[in-house]
């Protein structure tokens, strides 16, 4: 690509980043005056059903959705579609089984996190200490493979190295999300979700066009590779990988801590239902869209990943390759949108756990200003943590993230799910449960053990299922005034 192509594929990048950074200030002055604690984390719990679908999505939607996904699909074929198609559901799930729930209990308690709703419903500090320290912990995993994809996909595509992405738009993001909070983050994710959307149409577009139309792709197909188009790809999506995948990114992701947060800010019962229903239609025509197009990139990239640079690299080699140069820059706005928003949801949620769930906790009469200069400081600080990390990159972004994933997961999965519909529950089955299913599960990822060649978190999961169980059954039972809070009709 030539200096002239750089800058042309710059520009509609550069003016996204600048719209960014203008919504962030003007909606942090629009809230000025305003209670910060609650217009920083949660938006004054005043999301219409729009914008709180489109939040969702794009916090649900990372980098790895865009780039290491369809990669995969690339590599494998049609059962990769068949597998992440489960993640049409995630969004309705989330909101439909915790969204009403979490915001009833966030106006009792007047919570603004669901570490707040944690440390309520089995009165402990400590509990409430560890769920902030795990939130944190894998967050910054997340947010380290949003930063790699995004600046690899902006070094493919564009030309410039990938220091230079990791500048650009990482340090946009921090600042944003920083002065904006999370109101801003929820106009900006809503931008970004459309946007990804009208970067999947074009690449869609541009890949069938390219290899001559839908039937001569799948032909091409067929000839070189007829396993793409089975749905267990002659062996290399067996069972077992369909199971444990929709787990990982289907069942489970209903407890994440980013997504049930969307909770505790939506408006009114009407926008809960809206976003559910506009929700569920976007993340299905995203993710069945953009690993389709992984899918038809093998009609005109012939080969293996390894051709390309790896699995990270097929879709920003398809768009350099299929796209005129003046649209290339709009069509990776889509995937860094993707890093972009879950950055953003994912700093936000980091920062209140630590300021609002550790710091406010012990001094909760600290001043306005004060914790106004400490969230905006912490938000900052933890996207610049991630963003050294991010220099030196790591390797296959989706593992990245799914292992992430899986340890929020095992953490968060049953102390919500039990702790919120359960009666039996108690301090000390959420204790062992959080914290010696986290162990076990990053235990059994670190030494590479595996049962009947599963994904960990299926250990993860069971374990801590098991000693969630265990502890319900040995240690004391809530309190009764804990109990009528949070099951009065009981």
């Amino acid at each position: 690509m030539t200096n002239e192509g750089n800058i042309i594929a710059l520009l509609p990048l550069l003016l996204f980043m600048a719209v960014m950074v203008g919504i962030s200030i003007f909606v942090r002055h629009k809230q000025a005056g305003k209670n910060f604690v609650g217009s920083y984390f949660i938006g004054n719990r005043n999301l219409g059903g729009f914008v709180l679908a489109m939040t969702t999505v794009a916090t649900y939607s990372s980098v790895s959705s865009f780039v290491g996904g369809p990669g995969m699909a690339y590599k494998i074929g049609c059962g990769w579609i068949y597998m992440a198609v489960v993640q049409v559901t995630a969004i309705f799930l989330v909101l439909g089984i915790f969204g009403k729930r979490v915001a009833l209990l966030a106006r009792k308690f007047n919570a603004v996190t669901v570490v707040d709703i944690i440390r309520e419903r089995f009165n402990s500090n400590f509990l409430a200490a560890v769920s902030a320290f795990v939130i944190v912990l894998f967050f910054c995993g997340t947010m380290t493979a949003q930063f790699v994809g995004g600046a690899k996909l902006f070094s493919t595509v564009t030309g410039y190295g990938y220091e230079v992405g990791l500048v650009l738009f990482g340090l946009i993001v921090v600042i944003c999300t920083s002065i904006g909070g999370f109101r801003a983050v929820a106009i900006t994710d809503t931008c970004c979700a459309l946007i990804m959307m009208v970067g999947i149409v074009l690449l869609l577009n541009y890949v069938l066009q390219y290899g001559g139309g839908y039937e001569n792709i799948m032909t091409t197909i067929e000839t070189n590779n007829p396993e793409m188009l089975e749905p267990f790809s002659a062996g290399n999506m067996p069972l077992g990988l369909y199971f444990t995948q929709w787990l990982l990114v289907g069942i489970c992701t209903i407890a994440l801590p980013q997504s049930v947060v969307r909770g505790i800010s939506y408006k009114n019962t009407k926008g809960l239902h809206s976003a559910m229903l506009i929700g569920t239609v976007v993340v299905g025509f995203m993710n069945i869209g953009i690993n389709f197009a992984g899918v038809l990139a093998h009609g005109v990239l012939p080969g293996t990943p390894e051709d390309y640079g790896g699995v990270d690299n097929i879709i920003p080699t398809t768009i350099v390759t299929v796209m005129p140069i003046e649209l290339v820059g709009l069509a990776i706005i889509g995937p860094l949108a993707a890093s972009i928003s879950t950055i953003s949801g994912l700093l936000i949620v980091a920062s209140s756990a630590i300021i609002k769930d550790v710091y406010m906790h012990y001094k909760p009469n600290t001043e306005s200003s004060k914790l106004k200069m400490l969230s905006m400081a912490t938000t900052a600080i933890i996207g610049g943590v991630v963003f050294f990390i991010a220099l030196t990159p790591p390797s296959l972004i989706w593992l990245i993230n799914m292992f992430a994933f899986g340890g929020l997961e095992t953490a968060f999965f049953w102390t919500l799910l039990l702790g919120l519909f359960w009666k039996g529950a108690n301090k000390a089955g959420a204790m062992l449960s959080m914290i010696g299913g986290t162990i076990i599960y990053c235990a059994t990822q670190a030494a590479g053990f595996k049962i009947l060649g599963l994904h960990q978190i299926t250990i993860g999961i069971t374990v801590s299922l098991i000693l969630f169980l265990i502890g319900c059954k040995f240690g004391k039972s809530s309190d009764k005034e804990t109990l009528e809070k949070f099951f009065p009709n009981d």
